[in-house]
């Protein structure tokens, strides 16, 4: 399983997202992902770039969401399968707060496309704004997304739990949503049939006429910085710069606390 290789980077991070390791007696158990039947496809998908035996059952059961529910069942029992993503970072048992990127070099957006096709979503909010999410407990896939989309979009977000669920809630919508699933999804690559569909059709959003137009994010220079201090003052400031006094108060504390670098 060389991560490097986008179909087995994708894979294991859908499998570390939707997959389940289990230990059994002695040297026994399984790995297992189990979606809803109309994917079945991805399971075939992984039974062929597994070069050990595994399985792909269906099964339909009542639920607490449905009368009926149709799902399929992929199922690898190999001790030597097993050792090698458990090596490559997939926790026998409960994992949602302990998974975290590989360690050894892996195709990133391959990776990132997994998790976000196992426990992400694509598409458009319901006022018609492309979107695109990532649910994670742990804090290292949290801030690995945002490391990898702010360099894809320029777009930085604060990596921080929701308080009602103690969950990270990673979100990216309108140009940057865009952005980041036209690389995310590229053509031919491995992914859910309907995500696909759904990233591609980002493409065709454009931003409605009268929209306050996208943000971006406006560099300080030195002569800027000349000014700001020589005026001490915020509001004055703000007049002569054409910025806010809430962004030269902000810069004015980064100038005199060291945090950004004085003038020449």
């Amino acid at each position: 399983m060389d991560l490097t290789v986008p179909e087995y980077a994708y894979m294991f991070g859908f499998l570390q997202a939707d997959g389940h390791l289990q230990q059994g007696v002695g040297q026994k158990g399984k790995l297992t992902v189990e979606l809803n039947a109309r994917d079945i496809a991805l399971l075939r998908t992984f039974q062929k770039l597994t070069p050990y035996y595994s399985s792909v059952t269906e099964r339909t059961r009542s639920t607490n969401f449905a009368e009926t529910h149709s799902s399929a069942t992929w199922s690898l029992c190999s001790l030597e399968a097993r050792t090698k993503v458990n090596e490559l970072g997939l926790p026998y048992g409960r994992k949602s707060k302990t998974i975290a990127p590989p360690h050894s070099d892996f195709s990133r957006r391959d990776y990132l496309r997994g998790l976000i096709d196992a426990d992400g979503s694509v598409g458009f909010t319901g006022k018609g704004f492309p979107f695109v999410s990532l649910t994670t407990a742990s804090t290292d896939i949290a801030t690995h997304l945002c490391e990898y989309a702010r360099e894809v979009t320029g777009a930085v977000r604060i990596v921080k739990r929701n308080t009602r669920d103690d969950i990270y809630n990673v979100f990216y919508a309108m140009e940057n949503a865009q952005r980041l699933a036209a690389d995310l999804y590229y053509p031919g690559c491995l992914s859910l049939e309907r995500k696909r569909t759904a990233a591609v059709s980002l493409a065709a959003w454009a931003r409605p006429h009268g929209m306050r137009t996208e943000y971006t994010q406006r560099r300080w220079t030195e002569q800027e910085d000349r000014i700001l201090l020589e005026l001490n003052s915020p509001k004055a400031a703000a007049e002569e710069l054409g910025r806010t006094a809430q962004s030269c108060n902000l810069r004015l504390w980064r100038l005199r606390t060291g945090q950004a670098p004085r003038p020449s």
